[in-house]
């Protein structure tokens, strides 16, 4: 049999004509699916931070974008800090760091409108190294450019400019991390202590420009992000956090708007995504380093969002401490690679669950939905992932170049799909698929034929 089959809409062929109505006790289902985020909305916990301020200037800090004014910032923050909490404020102008800025708890760092902090281009200067993961393993290497260890109460608010800066010495090292990232990859697989991994100078590992790990309560809001290193809004063990009415103009390579990664009562809403990869993904760590840590993201709401980038949303593939509970509805997708991405491999394992998506308006995307379940791995272990319960309603679309495409290995086939109310203007070609069980299809529209049915493609061994 070969590796994949394209399939036509050749209804008669394929699948087994649905009545045109919907059955009652399917949309109590999908009433009861759908009344599930409004909790978690409401469970979400703010920050609770004092409301005085600490303006940097006050500090010393001096505007124009030449001297430095981290000194001024972590001044700002301690005086704050150990007083109670409060707001450091960065006033209007450029503001230079020489180095990170590490948010400690009741703190927010608020940027205000036409303020910009910008981040000193040498990497040099993200040193000592701090526990970070990257890619889904923990490790300790070059800082965040802003992070945040350990934290309650934490928030980065106000109409400002974060700028990881474009002649970053970070943006030269894509083409060079290869060596390390496989090294940092055979660690997390042979279980070396996280306390031995360490990548510091002399290594390539990109951090991302702004990371949370093991937080409580935080709150992102209204700022506009540009030229991040590698991922941009970083949430690691992080739980109740609010993301809102962000910018992200960032399209270097792993620009990742929002990643949540083992975390948990998410809400991301209001945000305009303009992204070198995905604009919001969902992951929970890195084949073994991530089955042992063993946390999931989960109860994640993310709405009303308008999103562009080399992807739309994206699971995985860094999944391996499973995925639950993660509702996407109400946002629109412009154009791109992959509108929908769901990605994981052998060498994972984890579960997804229990995903529903829907209220899209995409434009258009060389791939409308894509499990790639086949993504490259390079340790061949044998810890099939398991993406099941999944469903996708009320999609409109102006173009797609393939409509579904899933590619799972024969141990662990996708299952439990649903696609539900989607109309594609117009497409290329419609499925794709390998070793899928129980794709339900409702309502379908695709050129202006309708599809309704149930379809199962499994790969057979060969006859003797």
């Amino acid at each position: 049999m070969k590796r994949t089959r394209t399939l036509s809409l050749i209804v008669g062929l394929f699948f087994v004509a649905l009545a045109f109505g919907a059955a009652p006790a399917v949309l109590a289902r999908a009433a009861d699916d759908w009344a599930r985020p409004d909790e978690i909305v409401r469970a979400i916990r703010l920050p609770d931070i004092p409301t005085r301020d600490y303006r940097i200037t006050d500090f010393g800090a001096r505007a124009g974008g030449t001297a430095d004014a981290r000194p001024a910032i972590l001044a700002a923050i301690k005086k704050a800090s150990a007083e109670g909490g409060g707001r450091v404020v960065i006033p209007p102008g450029k503001w230079l760091s020489r180095g990170p800025v590490h948010l400690t708890s009741r703190i927010n760092l608020h940027l205000s409108e036409g303020a910009t902090l910008l981040f000193s281009p040498e990497a040099r200067h993200y040193l000592p190294a701090v526990l970070t993961r990257w890619e889904g393993t923990e490790v300790y290497s070059y800082s965040p450019l802003i992070y945040a260890f350990e934290v309650r109460d934490v928030a980065i608010t106000g109409k400002g400019t974060i700028d990881g800066n474009a002649a970053s010495e970070f943006l030269t090292w894509i083409r060079k991390a290869e060596p390390d990232f496989q090294r940092l990859r055979r660690m997390g697989s042979d279980g070396t202590p996280a306390a031995r991994r360490v990548f510091a100078e002399g290594t390539h590992l990109r951090p991302s420009i702004i990371q949370f790990f093991r937080a409580e309560r935080v709150l992102l809001e209204d700022y506009t992000v540009l030229n991040s290193p590698f991922w941009v809004n970083h949430l690691v063990y992080t739980d109740h956090a609010t993301v809102r009415r962000l910018r992200v103009d960032s399209h270097h390579a792993n620009n990742d708007g929002v990643d949540v990664d083992s975390s948990r009562h998410v809400l991301i809403e209001h945000c305009w995504f303009r992204t070198g990869d995905d604009s919001v993904v969902v992951k929970s760590g890195r084949d073994r380093d991530g089955r042992e840590i063993g946390r999931p993201s989960e109860h994640v709401v993310v709405r009303h969002n308008d999103m562009g980038g080399e992807d739309g949303i994206a699971l995985g593939s860094e999944m391996s401490g499973g995925i639950r509970h993660v509702y996407f509805t109400d946002n629109v997708l412009r154009k791109g690679a992959s509108a929908i991405r769901f990605k994981a491999n052998l060498d994972r394992g984890g579960t997804v669950e229990h995903i529903r998506v829907r209220n899209f308006k995409v434009e258009a995307f060389d791939n409308l939905f894509w499990f790639q379940l086949d993504y490259p791995g390079q340790l061949g272990g044998n810890f099939p992932s398991t993406y099941r319960d999944i469903v996708f309603e009320n999609f409109t679309v102006e173009r797609a170049g393939t409509v579904f495409n899933a590619d799972a290995p024969a141990a662990a086939p996708l299952r439990g799909v649903t696609l539900r109310n989607v109309n594609v203007k117009q497409a290329d070609r419609t499925f794709i698929l390998k070793n899928v069980e129980g794709l339900k299809l409702e309502n379908v529209r695709i050129g202006g034929q309708r599809v309704d049915g149930q379809l199962e493609w499994r790969e057979v061994a060969p006859q003797p």
